[in-house]
């Protein structure tokens, strides 16, 4: 009687430990993924910006120096490239340039002293303004474009202004990777 009370009391204490370390491993594996989150990023970004982060925002994990925003994982370049080399900069690193959805997309960059590419440019055989997947923009996203021209590329400067230039002029750029 005396040994069975013993075992119950040593296999309860194991039953506690094993627990309790397994709360501590998950607890050391959240934190380890920590770098990989935006809050790693703030550093990294391009001088002059000002990045606010909002709940949602952790819902996705990011590649380093990438910005993640609503289950999407944003990366704002502090270097210049064409439009050609920024789009393939962005296909390299399994995102493309930024397609914008909607006017607050960008929410979290208040403030930009810079203009960005985007993936949109004038496709020639379907003469029209399209995004790099092949689908058509909603110009009411752009209210202060007038009629670019079709031999150029669109530039953005979130939450101000939009513009065309040449494609071969080298600008900032935006890659959006798309998690879900």
């Amino acid at each position: 009687m005396a040994n069975t009370t013993r075992w119950r009391l040593i296999s309860g204490t194991l039953g506690v430990i094993c627990v309790l370390l397994m709360a501590i491993l998950g607890i050391l594996l959240k934190l380890s993924f920590l770098p990989f989150t935006e809050l790693s990023i703030e550093p990294t970004l391009s001088p002059g910006l000002n990045i606010e982060f909002h709940e949602g925002s952790d819902c996705c994990s990011c590649p380093e120096k990438w910005v993640g925003y609503r289950c999407n994982c944003y990366f704002i370049s502090g270097e210049v490239k064409t439009w050609e080399e920024s789009r393939n900069f962005c296909v390299s690193h399994n995102s493309s340039l930024l397609q914008l959805q909607n006017r607050d997309e960008l929410g979290f960059m208040h403030s930009s002293e810079h203009f960005y590419w985007i993936g949109l440019s004038y496709n020639e055989e379907r003469g029209d303004w399209l995004w790099e997947d092949g689908s058509a923009p909603s110009w009411d996203l752009f209210s202060s474009l007038e009629t670019p021209d079709p031999k150029n590329c669109i530039v953005y400067k979130p939450m101000n202004d939009v513009m065309d230039e040449p494609c071969e002029r080298e600008n900032r750029y935006i890659c959006k990777q798309q998690l879900i």
